[in-house]
């Protein structure tokens, strides 16, 4: 893997920015949470930076991928864990990167397994572009078209900081779970 020339640092000062102003635009004071894992990080740290009362959440997107027969369950993956009552609650999703939108469906779905929330808005560090469901972020610190043939994806350094790795899909990925329609790749770490 390489590191991308994008300053993430910058870019999370950016997603703070939005963050914010998504916060101060709700009449209630919307839950965070974080898509795992790079989302999960970034609620976290905005969490803790903005002062917002209790942990953020994390949810995860493994049962609900429509790839999951290929993947199955990660060793490493997240567990759901929403410390607040879903229904009727006011949800800003948080994550790293936006691509297809599948990730971001399967959160949804998996979201509306624990209630109904009253409303769910989305905030990422980079939408890379590259969608085939009809989802967008309601603020992206960056929008940043990449190759489909590219992963990207947000690594947190041990002081807790953020960079950004890229790397080429492997073959041997895109074999098992086979190619997106009108992708080369299927979506890496969005």
């Amino acid at each position: 893997m390489s590191h991308l020339p994008l300053d993430a640092e910058l870019l999370y000062a950016e997603l703070k920015r939005g963050v914010q102003a998504l916060l101060a635009g709700s009449a209630a004071c919307p839950h965070l949470v974080g898509v795992a894992t790079g989302g999960a990080w970034l609620a976290e740290r905005l969490q803790s930076e903005l002062g917002l009362p209790g942990p953020a959440g994390i949810i995860s997107s493994t049962l609900h991928r429509d790839d999951y027969a290929q993947r199955g369950l990660r060793a490493h993956g997240s567990q759901t864990s929403l410390p607040f009552e879903v229904n009727a609650a006011q949800v800003l999703l948080i994550d790293d990167v936006i691509y297809t939108g599948r990730t971001l469906r399967a959160v949804i779905n998996e979201l509306y397994d624990h209630g109904r929330p009253a409303c769910v808005r989305l905030a990422v560090l980079v939408d890379r572009g590259g969608r085939e469901l009809p989802l967008a972020p309601d603020f992206a610190a960056v929008r940043l078209p990449l190759d489909a043939a590219l992963r990207f994806e947000l690594v947190r350094r041990p002081e807790g900081g953020f960079d950004f790795e890229l790397a080429a899909e492997t073959a041997s990925k895109t074999a098992a779970t086979g190619p997106t329609p009108g992708s080369k790749a299927q979506e890496g770490a969005a």
